[in-house]
């Protein structure tokens, strides 16, 4: 009997070792050799700097600053008033990603910075309620935003603090949009 005690014994210590050292062992592993991608997020993300506080009117001439909606976060998107196929593709995505939020619809806004001449149409202003029509003639908050090609290419995202967070590219995934949002918004203690 006394023959078995020690490589019991043995057995169990090697045991006890093993279990104490693999969390690192595994640590060690992943972290050297298993990288992952390095982000999560589909849209292109922006150097956090904060959007002009300037004043601006909204397209039926009443005052206007995104000062206003600081708490939430915002959809931006720069069009013409006559707003083509692509800008409505545009204006319907955002809405749509606002639906789907849950209870959480109220936590974002939509802006459209309006360029050109004359008043977006009735149906437009009708279908995408809820919108800010925003003039954007001359604004400093037109000038912050960064494009590629045209700055009507994009959906920008702006966090509740008034911060650039998220470009959006041409015909972007409207489902990796939501996940985006989703994920922000689950996070943030804010708006």
């Amino acid at each position: 009997m006394s023959n078995d005690a020690p490589p019991r014994s043995r057995k169990t210590l090697w045991l006890v070792a093993a279990v104490c050292i693999a969390p690192f062992i595994a640590s060690f592993t992943a972290y050297y050799f298993y990288k992952p991608e390095g982000r999560v997020n589909y849209g292109q993300l922006m150097d956090a700097k904060q959007l002009p506080r300037t004043p601006m009117t909204l397209t039926d001439g009443k005052p206007f600053s995104l000062q206003q909606l600081e708490g939430k976060w915002l959809f931006v998107m720069v069009d013409d008033a006559a707003c083509d196929a692509y800008c409505e593709k545009k204006l319907w995505q955002i809405r749509q990603i606002r639906k789907t939020q849950g209870k959480y619809p109220e936590r974002i806004e939509r802006v459209w910075l309006v360029t050109g001449q004359g008043e977006p149409a009735q149906r437009l202003r009708s279908e995408f309620d809820g919108t800010w029509l925003v003039r954007a003639g001359g604004s400093k908050v037109l000038d912050a935003l960064p494009f590629e090609a045209a700055v009507t290419d994009h959906i920008f995202l702006v966090d509740p603090l008034g911060n650039l967070v998220l470009r959006y590219p041409r015909e972007a995934d409207p489902s990796r949009i939501r996940k985006d949002i989703e994920r922000l918004l689950k996070v943030s203690r804010i708006g």
